[in-house]
């Protein structure tokens, strides 16, 4: 893409609503812009990164055998009212009537359309284990949203539901969703932790939430050090063996780590005190088993090995989509702007020009432009006739993990810049060289 015919309403002044980096940035970068209290419209750039979080989720779900389908954001009160959460769940449900006077809602969770779909179609044990999700917008009425799409009332969000016929295969699908959403985070560049947490108006027992620490987040969390130590990172995992997934879960939840609504100080001060940690973390996703909750109130069996009728045991599944590219900025960023991880970023290298007009420049840019597009990889390459200062605050600001620099100077060596925004590191090199530098780091094969 080149900028100059690109859609990005880049701010130079830090709008005064944001209080927190991610809002901040998002904002000058031009990747939302408020409609409403707790309400973003989504720009291109950010738009983009959303969506790339997005493929990564739906790729880890289809490898641990999970199916995707599409639940309707608008729901009738009659499911809710069934299941007897209609009343109970708060002021967060944004409650409507349509024109006929039916009472309808703004889907918060999807729990009572999955089991409803679930009944209707499914019947026998035979068709067992079964996990549907979906990545769909909901709407919680949050009394203070704040902190941009951290808390925000509109939120995009991963949520699935698995169906079996036992505890004990649901507990599996627990472990199998664990080590799933341990993939998932690692590939955005995230180290999210998971902690033995509450499970609020979802319910059930067994629940973890996964948290990634920032000084930004919303929850108190009590953990062991050694815990940050640990990453999945490039191990195959048979995500039908019961074993290898309760191995995962015992190696990454065996240490202490709880939010503060579960925290235990007797338990936490067994943890030698040179490990113990007290820190703030974002929640980018929870799981849940709650057995036959959902499946006893609406209806939900299946015929059993012995011919009779049997709850199914059910669990639930979320990540906040929206919510995730917040928590990687919090994460990942500087004072100068955004410092995306690779797997997410928008584009997967910048280049600048430093003198647009120039012969010389104007061609290897435009060179190393296609050459990078062959390759399959999206470059953002600032053609714009703006001075080189300029130029390269834009870069840091919206923060692509590389960037090239052209400039008469350079070419006249034979070389350009090659700059790892993380680190700051610039290398010279051949314009051959760099194309093949970027292709190497992202996979792809330079010809």
């Amino acid at each position: 893409m080149r900028l100059s015919r690109y859609f990005l309403p880049v701010l130079k002044e830090t709008p005064s609503e944001a209080q927190i980096v991610s809002h901040r940035y998002m904002l000058r970068a031009g990747m939302i812009k408020q409609q409403a209290a707790g309400i973003y419209s989504w720009l291109p750039m950010g738009f983009k990164v959303l969506r790339k979080i997005e493929d990564i989720i739906h790729e880890e779900q289809a490898k641990a055998g999970h199916i995707a389908m599409q639940m309707p954001t608008l729901q009738t009160a009659d499911l809710w009212r069934e299941s007897g959460r209609y009343d109970g769940y708060g002021e967060e449900m944004l409650r409507m009537q349509d024109r006929h006077g039916r009472d309808m809602l703004f889907s918060p969770t999807a729990e009572e359309l999955f089991t409803d779909v679930f009944r209707s179609h499914v019947s026998s044990y035979k068709d067992l284990p079964l996990t549907l999700y979906q990545i769909q917008w909901k709407f919680r009425d949050e009394i203070r949203p704040r902190f941009g799409v951290m808390r925000g009332r509109e939120f995009y969000m991963k949520d699935g539901y698995n169906f079996d016929l036992s505890k004990e295969d649901a507990l599996h699908a627990y472990n199998r969703h664990l080590v799933s959403y341990l993939r998932t985070y690692e590939r955005m560049g995230l180290q999210a932790i998971p902690m033995r947490a509450d499970s609020g108006p979802i319910g059930g027992d067994d629940t973890h939430e996964f948290l990634v620490l920032a000084e930004t987040g919303e929850s108190e969390v009590f953990y062991d050090s050694e815990v940050t130590d640990l990453t999945f990172g490039d191990r195959e995992i048979d995500f039908d063996s019961v074993e290898q997934c309760q191995a995962v879960l015992e190696e990454f939840t065996s240490r202490y780590a709880r939010t503060d609504e579960t925290h235990d100080e007797a338990l936490f001060n067994q943890v030698p005190q040179e490990r113990r940690r007290v820190a703030r973390g974002i929640e980018v996703g929870q799981i849940f088993y709650f057995g036959t909750k959902y499946s006893d109130a609406l209806g939900a069996t299946v015929q059993g090995p012995d011919g009779k009728p049997t709850p199914v045991h059910m669990g639930s599944h979320g990540i906040g989509v929206s919510r995730l590219l917040g928590a990687i900025i919090e994460a990942s960023h500087d004072d100068k702007g955004i410092i995306w991880p690779e797997g997410v970023t928008p584009f997967h290298c910048g280049i600048v020009n430093l003198k647009q007009g120039d012969e010389a420049a104007d061609e290897a840019c435009n060179a190393l432009y296609a050459s990078l597009s062959a390759l399959g990889l999206e470059p953002l390459y600032d053609d714009r006739n703006e001075r080189a200062g300029g130029k390269f605050a834009t870069m840091d600001l919206i923060g692509l993990p590389w960037r090239i620099t052209v400039g008469p100077r350079g070419l006249k060596n034979g070389v350009v810049e090659v700059t790892c925004r993380r680190t700051g590191e610039n290398t010279e090199m051949p314009p051959e060289q760099a194309i093949a530098k970027i292709a190497e780091i992202y996979g792809k094969v330079a010809g």
